[in-house]
């Protein structure tokens, strides 16, 4: 059978109605191999660079999973046991306790430690590191800067509190230290070496040099923005640049036991429902879509796991289906988010009816 090239070349065009949505990127696969399809719309082309953002975190829980599985951590180690003496101190300080020595690796994975948000949490004058980034105000933000601003900040919830998550780009800025402590070099170098050649991927990588201007411009609602001093310093919780057909090469790598065993992931699915940025489950370094049962009500759609980017970037895969999804909208605004989960739905349902063949 031949996959239904019309089908989805309509999907990926209908990306760009969105608001905002300026460009959209597709790929779609499956595990047989018998659907594989690549497309673009608007101002991107299918093979283009972009930034994946967040989607970067999978990355981060294979190399955690990974070291864990050699024996070179634990994920319920206290995290400071990776850093000096006092480096984190008054780091998660909650009605004059100081939380900071009961938080695990696993805390920071699943964005259970209550530790502040740093991008979305408001700083001493008020306000967010994202106002300014979103007003194209491109500083760097490294792990030691972080950290400053959220020992000011009140932290959300103890370490581990039963029922209570909140999403933190700190935690995974935390995590890839402690990889760099662990691999003894730097993450870029971590991921380049166990991961991207690992999977032979020539255009995926840790963006560093401020001025690669390769992958495609972001915009964030009507502006274009260009951030590479902030984005070559979050390597850890969004810094990775790829193509929608290599990140789809390591997203079917994350599933399949390539990096660690499938079983591992039955671990990652213990899920907290996240009320921003967005509506959605997190389990231990991996998300699940919420998908109400009134879009497909006599077929329910169930898990869609994987991982979202505020660059509009996404990675997730659909278990019954068997169906893969990468790609991205290049709206930082998180208005362009929707027609990324409307495609996916979109092809899911018609996966269930028989439509994605000719």
């Amino acid at each position: 059978m031949k996959s239904n090239e019309s089908y989805f070349d309509g999907v990926v065009q209908k990306m760009t109605k969105n608001r905002n949505v300026y460009g959209a990127i597709l790929c779609v696969e499956n595990g047989d191999g018998s659907i594989s399809w690549s497309g673009a719309a608007g101002n991107l082309n299918r093979e283009d660079r972009f930034f994946i953002a967040s989607v970067t975190k999978l990355c981060i829980t294979t190399m955690i999973l990974m070291l864990r599985n050699e024996g070179e951590l634990k994920l319920d180690d206290k995290i400071t046991q990776y850093f000096p003496e006092g480096y984190l101190d008054g780091l998660h300080v909650l009605k004059g306790t100081d939380y900071t020595d009961q938080i695990t690796i696993t805390h920071l994975l699943s964005n259970t430690s209550g530790i502040p948000d740093y991008f979305s949490g408001k700083q001493d004058d008020g306000k967010k590191a994202a106002d300014d980034l979103f007003g194209g105000k491109d500083e760097p933000w490294p792990l030691g800067r972080t950290l400053e601003n959220v020992k000011k900040m009140t932290p959300n919830f103890r370490p581990g509190e039963k029922g209570k998550a909140r999403y933190s780009d700190t935690n995974f800025q935390l995590l890839g230290r402690i990889i760099e402590k662990v691999a003894g070099k730097d993450l870029a170098d971590v991921f380049k070496e166990r991961i991207f050649d690992e999977l032979d991927l020539s255009n995926t990588y840790a963006y560093r040099d401020v001025n690669d201007e390769s992958p495609a411009q972001m915009y964030y609602k009507n502006k274009k923005l260009h951030l590479p001093n902030y984005i070559a310093s979050v390597t850890a919780e969004g810094g990775v640049v790829s193509t929608a057909s290599e990140l789809m090469v390591f997203l079917k790598a994350f599933f399949n036991g390539r990096f660690f065993p499938k079983e591992n992931l039955e671990e990652l699915k213990k899920w907290n429902l996240i009320w921003f940025p967005g509506q959605f489950y997190f389990g231990i370094g991996l998300e699940k879509l919420w998908s109400p049962r009134f879009i497909a009500p006599f077929k329910p759609i169930r898990e869609i796991i994987g991982c979202w980017g505020q660059s509009g970037a996404f990675g997730f895969h659909h278990p019954d289906t068997d169906l893969y999804f990468t790609g991205t909208v290049n709206q930082l605004s998180g208005f362009g988010h929707s027609a990324a989960f409307s495609a996916m739905i979109s092809i899911i349902k018609s996966a269930n009816s028989g439509k994605l063949y000719e």
